[in-house]
């Protein structure tokens, strides 16, 4: 792609200058550089602007695409538009407008109700429940998207009416779809395990799948500590309207005692700590939820989206749209708010980074990074760099692109045998991939726009904070865990 880009430039200055490529090869590829700096320092701009002035970053980034993408690489606005993420943009408009739809009638309620039997009423279990239930659709061949489409806004939901973070319930699916995303049946797994038997790299699927599941269990238990999991513990849902962690309910029949009656505020310090701990008041409730004919028919499509999506391979954000309709035709009382409910400013945030990413790619920034690290003299150093690459770029782009481009890109570093193909190619798929919680990727952009109104700009926040911590650290513990040992 490089040799490609370079050659487009070539031909340029050619026509351009009247000189023959030749005499100018020197000067290109010192501007070919300058160039992809030039498309890092403006991303890095675009942050900076849109976090000091009250500019929205995407539609800043789609300027930025704009300005930067003719002048760089004399690109008209259809070259422009073509890096702008339509299937992207087409998943958060269907699945967010599916399950506004399915909140407005009741129909999430109904599973809220539901799982929660199905854990007996253990708050602490519903994240974990969302991670498994996550991991294993994405172990048996969903795209990862998918799964955190279909799962995102059921354990949001959960999160509103229990009080748990949106921060830890999002988290806890997306780690677990990239828990189950390695399997040697997943996607991500086909992807690297044929890349790997292509070029003729040693390669172990298993040890693959297995070191991916265990690195995101254990990033699950850090996630479940950091973001208010502790408080979960102990509580449960009686069906009372009361989470209660002493196994009684509050009722007429079970009067408040000592362990429940609010401490006087002459009590003592320990006594109060102990009253917090016992009693954790959930959202009131009117009665059981019933499932009527509009909230079947919301049921039904929603479980016809994942059964298209998953076994049939249809494309997840077409067939949720496909399904929406269906339901505000079948129902139309129900749609009322359902359209505004689409979380429009994400869905501009997310396609406006896409698209300058894009271009980047286009330009040659990510090749000629790859590149650059291949010449570095120290192996160890070399293989740390190409996971920060992985990294940075796959929280801004595709996870499937990055594992698709950059293990090919480490092949020759690969063959020459002073890293092990094995540990490095495990480093590096981690690394590309516990970082899709970034708010920019497509997983962190679901999360995102299924949140709760009021708290979609904490989500972002803290996603984006969490994402770019994943950036420095994952690759860092991946490359000590299994890139400087030798494995393989």
């Amino acid at each position: 792609m490089v040799q490609k880009v370079h050659e487009r430039r070539f031909r340029h200055v050619e026509l351009s200058s009247g000189k023959h490529p030749s005499t100018l090869s020197m000067t290109s590829a010192g501007a070919a550089v300058s160039e992809e700096l030039i498309s890092i320092l403006v991303l890095a701009l675009v942050f900076l602007v849109a976090t000091v002035l009250p500019v929205h970053m995407g539609a800043l980034a789609l300027v930025a695409a704009f300005i930067v993408g003719p002048q760089l690489l004399d690109e008209d606005l259809d070259a422009v538009l073509s890096g702008f993420p339509a299937d992207l943009f087409v998943i958060l408009v269907g699945v967010t407008y599916l399950f506004a739809l399915a909140k407005e009638n009741g129909t999430v309620d109904w599973l809220v109700e539901k799982a929660v039997q199905s854990v007996r009423g253990r708050v602490a279990l519903i994240p974990w429940v969302m991670f498994a239930v996550t991991g294993a659709l994405t172990a048996v061949g969903a795209v990862v998207p998918a799964a955190v489409a279909i799962i995102a806004p059921i354990g949001m939901n959960f999160a509103k009416r229990y009080s748990i973070s949106p921060v830890l319930m999002g988290l806890m699916v997306i780690n677990g779809a990239s828990a189950g995303g390695f399997s040697p049946i997943s996607i991500f797994g086909s992807i690297v395990n044929g890349v790997v038997e292509r070029n003729d790299l040693p390669g172990n699927p298993t040890a693959l799948f297995l070191s991916s599941l265990v690195f995101n269990v254990v990033l699950g238990v850090v996630v479940f500590i950091l973001f208010g999991g502790r408080k979960l513990l102990g509580q449960r849902d009686l069906g009372d309207g009361v989470l209660n962690s002493t196994g009684s309910p509050e009722s007429p029949e079970n009067p408040p005692t000592a362990a429940t009656t609010p401490p006087d505020r002459r009590g003592d310090r320990a006594s109060t700590t102990a009253v917090q701990t016992t009693t954790v008041a959930s959202p009131p409730r009117t009665g059981h939820t019933d499932l009527d004919r509009n909230r079947l028919i919301t049921l039904l499509g929603m479980l016809g989206l994942a059964v298209a999506v998953l076994v049939f391979d249809q494309d997840v954000g077409f067939t949720a749209l496909v399904v929406a309709v269906a339901v505000t035709i079948l129902c139309p009382s129900s749609n009322k708010s359902a359209v505004s409910a689409i979380a429009w400013p994400t869905v501009l945030l997310v396609c406006g980074i896409v698209t300058y990413v894009s271009m980047m790619e286009r330009l040659g920034t990510i090749d000629w990074l790859g590149e650059g690290v291949a010449d570095v003299g120290t192996p160890l150093v070399a293989a740390l760099l190409i996971c920060f690459i992985g990294a940075s770029v796959s929280a801004f782009a595709s996870t499937t692109g990055i594992l698709g481009a950059l293990i090919p890109l480490a092949v020759p570093f690969l063959l020459a045998g002073e890293v092990g193909a094995v540990g490095m190619i495990i480093a590096l798929s981690i690394s590309s991939s516990v970082v899709d919680s970034s708010p920019f990727s497509t997983s962190g952009a679901l999360v995102v726009a299924n949140a709760p109104d009021d708290e979609r700009d904490l989500v972002y926040r803290r996603l984006l904070q969490w994402g770019f911590s994943m950036v420095l650290i994952a690759p860092v513990v991946s490359w000590l865990v299994f890139v400087v040992p030798g494995w393989g």
